[in-house]
């Protein structure tokens, strides 16, 4: 998991985790949890580290509970000028293949893939004498359901991946709290 590090209006400096942010106002001091929903800790008489680690152990918690958040659009783009769900474009007029006149009409799905580059795959309507209303909602729905399929294994493999960084997370704190034991 990322970390950066983070001055205080105090001065003092902390290795923070992604997902924690520091609140400096005139009136608020503390570290706010953001990962799936909000949540303030208040440095008051505790101070900021102490807050700091009740954020570490709130944001563990979320991790290890809740599905991770992901960056795909839920829903069209103002600028679509079809209502095709997102990742589905078309239809789309392909060039004849070798050997025929007619051109083919396809939907065009993009199929994301965490961690990787998304694919593209055409889902086949008809040709220009084929097509049909019927054919095309049938291919509507097979490239709904496709994305569906594929959006749901991407989100699970980010909810992995979160996992994974939350327990190297966990460990690394584990380590640094037994350093300063030794030292003290």
């Amino acid at each position: 998991m990322k970390t950066r590090q983070v001055l205080t209006h105090t001065g003092q400096e902390f290795t923070v985790p992604q997902g924690i942010q520091r609140i400096d106002t005139r009136a608020t001091h503390g570290w706010q949890v953001r990962y799936q929903g909000t949540k303030f800790f208040a440095d008051g008489t505790r101070g900021a580290e102490k807050s700091l680690d009740m954020a570490i152990r709130e944001l563990l918690r979320r991790i290890a509970t809740l599905p991770a958040p992901v960056v795909l659009q839920k829903g069209p783009s103002a600028n679509k000028t079809s209502d095709l769900p997102p990742g589905i474009s078309g239809p789309i007029m392909t060039p004849p293949r070798r050997g025929s006149r007619a051109r083919a009409a396809v939907l065009s799905v993009l199929l994301p893939r965490y961690g990787q580059e998304p694919r593209v795959k055409s889902i086949y309507i008809g040709t220009e004498r084929t097509y049909t209303d019927r054919r095309f909602e049938e291919a509507l729905a097979k490239a709904i359901e496709m994305r569906a399929e594929v959006v749901k294994k991407y989100e699970a493999a980010a909810t992995r991946v979160k996992r994974q960084q939350g327990q190297a997370l966990k460990a690394q704190l584990r380590a640094t709290r037994e350093v300063r034991k030794a030292h003290a």
